[in-house]
């Protein structure tokens, strides 16, 4: 069984290996983070071709005896306010990722922050008001007072709210964690309750 550190003064807690416990994959986390990040492009660019602009219909001049180079429609892309030679149009930037592959990018994620002890858990995170400065005395305790994702297994208004002022820290759901949140914080803070949900839904 792995562990995962806690609070000192408090003992470990026990975690299954087929959650926290796999051999990290770094091409398939590199996939699924692409993949990820991919999808959550908006693709709404666009632009208008020859075709789409409007006004262009009669010839500008005639063709001979003007010096200048012929032109059948204001609207060419060599003119001003003329269509876009390749014009950009909307597109979906997302790929195929199946369950299996997300769901093991996730374990092999929480299996290095385990090793590396970069992860640590607590019996349940509460504040007693929603004060910023509460939040920040937590962290300190831990040595931490940046770069940290705080994993939850219900919502808690107190936390959501003094945790929004502090730079480099969030505050998620288990449900809605996902392999870009868990890479872009040096440190994770979550509750038991969360490691259980995780080791149901991942095991």
């Amino acid at each position: 069984m792995a562990e995962i550190q806690s609070q000192s003064g408090t003992p470990s807690i026990q975690v299954s290996d087929a959650v926290f416990g796999v051999p990290y994959n770094e091409a398939l986390i590199h996939q699924v983070v692409t993949a990820y990040l991919a999808s959550s492009r908006a693709g709404t660019k666009a632009q208008k071709n020859r075709s789409e602009v409007s006004g262009g219909g009669a010839k500008p001049f005639r063709q001979k005896g003007t010096g200048r180079a012929r032109a059948g429609t204001i609207r060419s892309p060599l003119w001003r306010g003329g269509g876009k030679i390749f014009a950009a149009k909307p597109r979906d930037y997302s790929q195929k990722i199946n369950r299996k592959m997300y769901r093991g990018a996730l374990r092999s994620i929480l299996s290095e922050l385990v090793r590396q002890e970069r992860m640590v858990a607590l019996p349940e995170i509460a504040l007693e008001a929603p004060k910023t400065k509460l939040l920040l005395a937590k962290l300190r305790e831990l040595g931490w007072e940046k770069d940290v994702l705080i994993l939850l297994d219900q919502e808690d208004q107190n936390l959501f709210l003094a945790a929004r002022n502090l730079p480099k820290v969030d505050v998620l759901l288990e449900r809605g964690v996902n392999p870009v949140s868990l890479i872009a914080y040096e440190h994770v803070l979550v509750t038991e309750g969360a490691i259980r949900k995780l080791e149901e839904r991942l095991g």
